[in-house]
């Protein structure tokens, strides 16, 4: 079958991407689900950082690729082997990818499946096959998912089933912002009624953050990011205080607020800059918990003795420690209930063609979530 897709077929493209046009408006040829495959009709899909590092370069992807990853849509076709999806469902797609045999897995630890892993890393569909071509030449995979197009390829491990009432636009960001931000506060740091948290970084995984705080309970939640529109966003959503991260005395006025530093120090950014002021405003015996993907070779300097002598904990979150098929479902009832508004984080809608111009604007810094709708 042909599609239309956004390709991109080198990273680094100069900005503005608007000019440059690192991805493409083109058609590619998908193949019909195999074994345990799923074909999807993309209704919707966001423009997140982690798209954007593959196209700036900061994360090497085999090349040419669909990318694309934070999305919704109906089931159209099941490949054999599908006993529990059904043609017109409709599914958050999840981008670390779950075998559900090994160790992670049975360890209840999906986002760290390995075969997942090695699978994203290659650009193709969990098990090793590629669905997408042009011309007879490859085209890979986006993290097992490829949604800035009209259909895609995934496997049963990709997607969680969700109510159909939601609208797709919502629906997309349970797959990536919500599970990554929401996940990061609830699952890996484990922020209890009456903590501290600060939120370094506002974007849409940022943002998340703090509402899965404010969900748990804490009595005190700081914001900082280096944009003033971002901090009035999160003043809007719960934040107790908001500080900019450029301000010389950014520490000093953390710990001023929270009596020493906060209990939970949540670094969202991707930078070394913005992990470095997440721990230094963590109280002593606090916990530093990052979700940010900068570029492989960054490298973030910690010293020992403070590590040991003040009882740090210093934590990883992918995809939020979440179990997808518990936790995308869990949080959509929050969603429903009122008490994790994520659909104040919809900055705009696009269409497919624009996708150069709103990687422009993420790159700016003063949007949170654009939609892309098919």
């Amino acid at each position: 079958m042909k599609m239309k897709a956004a390709v991109i077929r080198e990273m680094g493209a100069k900005q503005p991407y608007a000019e440059s046009k690192p991805m493409k408006i083109e058609e590619v040829e998908i193949g019909a689900p195999e074994e345990r495959e799923l074909l999807i009709q993309i209704k919707a899909a966001s423009l997140c950082h982690s798209d954007l590092s593959s196209v700036n370069g900061n994360r090497p992807r085999p090349m040419p690729m669909i990318l694309g990853h934070e999305a919704a849509g109906i089931v159209t076709e099941c490949g054999p082997g599908i006993t529990d999806i059904e043609v017109g469902d409709h599914v958050a797609l999840i981008f670390a990818p779950s075998c559900g045999e090994c160790i992670s897995c049975k360890e209840g630890r999906p986002g760290q499946c390995e075969p997942g892993q090695q699978s994203n890393g290659a650009g193709t569909l969990l098990g090793g096959g590629i669905r997408l071509s042009q011309k007879g030449e490859t085209v890979y995979h986006h993290v097992g998912v490829s949604a800035f197009a009209e259909y895609c390829v995934v496997n049963r491990g990709s997607v969680v089933k969700i109510d159909p009432s939601l609208p797709f636009d919502e629906a997309a960001l349970f797959g990536c912002a919500v599970l990554t931000g929401v996940g990061a506060a609830l699952n890996t740091a484990g922020v209890f009624p009456g903590s501290s948290v600060a939120v370094v970084g506002l974007g849409g995984v940022g943002l998340n953050a703090l509402l899965g705080a404010k969900v748990a309970g804490a009595n005190q939640i700081v914001a900082l990011d280096v944009h003033d529109d971002k901090l009035a966003i999160a003043k809007r959503l719960g934040a107790t205080a908001t500080v900019n991260a450029t301000d010389d005395n950014a520490i000093e006025t953390v710990k001023e607020l929270t009596n020493g530093g906060v209990n939970f120090g949540l670094e969202m950014a991707g930078s070394v800059q913005a992990m470095e002021l997440a721990y230094r405003i963590t109280r002593r015996g606090g916990t530093t918990v990052t979700a940010g993907l900068p570029h492989p070779d960054a490298r973030w300097e910690l010293q020992h003795v403070n590590l040991t002598a003040e009882e740090r904990t210093v934590k990883g979150s992918y995809v939020g420690s979440c179990v997808p098929s518990r936790d995308v479902p869990r949080y959509i009832n929050l969603y429903k209930s009122g008490m994790l508004p994520v659909d104040q984080l919809m900055s705009d809608h696009l269409k497919l063609e624009d996708i150069n111009e709103g990687f422009d604007r993420l790159q700016s810094g003063h949007t949170v979530r654009q939609i892309i709708m098919m």
